[in-house]
Parts: structure tokens; C-alpha cells; sequence
């Protein structure tokens, strides 16, 4: 028979601790709250339009654009033209044509103005307006899809709902087999006392 140093029983229970098992497995994978909400016809419906919308799906005249000069090297460039875009899109006009369950992300973005409940996004990455207007718009496509995927939970196939069954129905098993087990241990303290 071979014999454990105790320091090495000790460290394997502790690791054995710290095992993912099912019940974290399914805090993890559970849906966020705000997609417990909805129903999964509605979250279907906002996967079908995510998965549709492109940067050029977005209708340019959603929000009030305006031109700046931009900041940093570019010598006459940066001093003569208003290369610089601003996108104020009110939150009103963005909420109506994006799915209910993606409102609560757009809301936390970073490009949140609280002041004047408006989404306020910024380019002045080239020295030309029009592809700087084009970026702001890839940024706002960029929000959408990420407020899409933090809010929206993915669809789950057949085979992985047997395979969560099994692995349920497998952990409940192991649970009373150990609850018994420790039952048992107790139930034999107690009538193993000496007849005197």
C-alpha cells in the first residue's frame, strides 16, 4: 500500500476544492440578468438582427454630425481643415430601431453622455472627414454588436442540453451517494458501543 506525506493528501484535497463543479458551472453559464427578461422569441429576434447589422445598415441621419480641427502632428492639414468628426446621437433615436434587451449596454457604453442623454462618439484617427465619419460609425456598429453579445446569450444546441442533463443528473447522483456514505459513517458510531 502507498503511503501519502500528509502535506500531499492535504494539497490534493485543497485543489479538489477548488474544481469547478456543476452548481459554478451553472452560475457561470447562466443568462445575465437583463436577458431574463425577455422571452426567446425576442432574444432570437435580436440575434436575427445583430447578426444583419453592418456598419453601412446604420442610417447616416440617426444623430447630428459635426467637423472639428483635429489634435497632433499633420502641420498645414491639422490647421486648415476641420478633418475631426463628432457623432451626437441622441438616445431616444438610437433605442427605437436597436432591441429592447441591448438598451441597458448602450446605456453603460463608454460613449454615454449622462448630461445630455445622448451617445457621443469621436474620430480624428485620418486626415480625411468622410473616413472619419465612416469610423464613427464602425465604433457605434462596434457597440451595438458587443452590447449584443454581452446582453444577449447565445443559442444552446441539443446536444449540449442532454450533455448539461447528464452531467446534472450525474452530480445529484455523487451528491446522495455521498450524503449515504456519511450517513452510514455516523449510523455505525453510534451502535458500535461495548456491551459491558
Amino acid at each position: 500500500m502507498l503511503q501519502f506525506p500528509f502535506t500531499c493528501l492535504r494539497t490534493a484535497f485543497a485543489a479538489r476544492a477548488f474544481l469547478p463543479t456543476l452548481s459554478t458551472r451553472q452560475l457561470a453559464s447562466s443568462r445575465s440578468p437583463s436577458a431574463q427578461k425577455f422571452t426567446d422569441e425576442k432574444l432570437g429576434t435580436a440575434r436575427v438582427w445583430l447578426s444583419q447589422l453592418t456598419p453601412r445598415t446604420i442610417p447616416r441621419n440617426i444623430g447630428e454630425v459635426s467637423y472639428s480641427r483635429s489634435s497632433g502632428p499633420g502641420g498645414q492639414n491639422v490647421n486648415k481643415v476641420n478633418s475631426k468628426v463628432t457623432l451626437k446621437i441622441p438616445l431616444s433615436s438610437i433605442l427605437r430601431l436597436v432591441p429592447r434587451a441591448l438598451h441597458a449596454q448602450i446605456r453603460s457604453s463608454r460613449y454615454f453622455a449622462e448630461r445630455s442623454d445622448s451617445l457621443v462618439i469621436q474620430s480624428d484617427e485620418t486626415r480625411k472627414q468622410t473616413k472619419n465619419l465612416d469610423l464613427c460609425f464602425e465604433k457605434l456598429w462596434e457597440l451595438l454588436v458587443i452590447a449584443g453579445k454581452t446582453a444577449i446569450p447565445g443559442e444552446t444546441s441539443p446536444e449540449q442540453r442532454k450533455k448539461v442533463e447528464a452531467l446534472e443528473k450525474a452530480n445529484n447522483e455523487s451528491r446522495i451517494r455521498s450524503k449515504k456514505a456519511h450517513s452510514m459513517k455516523k449510523s455505525s458510531r453510534r451502535s458500535s458501543g461495548y456491551d459491558d
